[in-house]
């Protein structure tokens, strides 16, 4: 366990080197009057010059690299210039993270918990109303564009319930079609893989020995299958959760919601190259350290997984 571990979090902190080196490189190919503030046209070519040097924007390449990793390994990201101009931007973050963790951790729970007894009732419901319905669910999720349910939730829910169409603080039924948006590709995804795999249980050799002993169904689902199918949904948990509480980037504009979604967006409308680059940086980040934290916790979870054998390498 611990040599796959260490194996694991080496590939991992590999391809975050890679990722974020990407990142910054295609960042510096953005346009220049994202480095300025208001009155860029204002500014003549020597100004323009003069400014992108005291930045270091004009120094070779590998020099800016190496400069970005050391603010980078101190926690510095840089300065927002055009969306709050020569405000550090890990403050910005620190005001618009919990928004995003509050609605992610709610949609999260809704989604698992719907998501989870959904595909239970699909798969011990084969080709009945239950699996019918929750196929058709999961169809309806991935076949129609996400922006098409969302604004329908937004222009019709919102009158049929009286319910806020925009997002309020201090009025906790704004908070209702933020967290039912968030959950429904969740609730699909779970539900889906949840009775994939339960279904590949139950044709198994051992649930049919188990039925042949007299074992009774209910104790054959709870004790045997369920614990065997949910070991490699676990494996997308981590970055479900991640991802979740970091906030949708289209839901939170929709509502007006201030977290970090909402401010991805923000920030590449007023071409803010600053917290662009942090922003992508930390969602690229968040990708691969859910998936790091996905296979640590399978492999716990499952010992038969390891990086040490070829018979269980992944």
């Amino acid at each position: 366990m611990l040599k796959y571990t260490l194996k694991r979090l080496f590939q991992s902190l590999v391809t975050l080197f890679i990722v974020v080196t990407v990142v910054f490189l295609l960042m510096r190919l953005m346009p220049e009057e994202g480095y300025f503030g208001q009155g860029y046209e204002k500014l003549d070519e020597v100004q323009r010059e003069a400014i992108l040097t005291s930045m270091g924007l004009r120094d070779p390449m590998p020099i800016q690299l190496k400069n970005f990793y050391v603010n980078l390994l101190k926690g510095n990201l840089g300065t927002s210039i055009i969306y709050r101009p020569k405000v550090p931007i890990t403050e910005i973050l620190r005001t618009k993270i919990p928004y995003s963790i509050r609605f992610g951790l709610a949609a999260m729970v809704i989604s698992l918990v719907l998501g989870v007894s959904l595909g239970i009732s699909m798969a011990r419901n084969k080709n009945k109303f239950w699996d019918k319905f929750g196929t058709g669910y999961i169809v309806f999720i991935n076949a129609v564009p996400a922006a098409v349910y969302y604004l329908f939730l937004q222009l019709y829910v919102t009158n049929a319930f009286n319910l806020k169409i925009l997002y309020h603080p201090n009025i906790p039924s704004s908070w209702v079609l933020p967290v039912v948006s968030m959950s429904l590709g969740g609730i699909a995804s779970y539900a889906m893989w949840m009775r994939r795999y339960m279904v590949d249980e139950l044709n198994k050799d051992y649930v049919k020995l188990a039925r042949a002993k007299g074992l009774r169904n209910k104790s054959i689902m709870v004790k045997h299958v369920l614990r065997n199918a949910f070991v490699p949904m676990v494996q997308y948990l981590p970055s479900s959760l991640l991802f979740t509480i970091s906030g949708s980037i289209y839901i939170e504009s929709l509502y007006s919601i201030p977290g970090m979604g909402g401010l991805l967006v923000d920030a590449i409308q007023r071409q803010d190259n600053p917290l662009v680059q942090a922003l992508v940086l930390i969602y690229s980040s968040i990708g691969i350290i859910g998936l790091f934290l996905g296979d640590i916790l399978m492999a716990t979870l499952d010992p038969r997984i390891t990086l040490a054998k070829k018979g269980g390498a992944r």
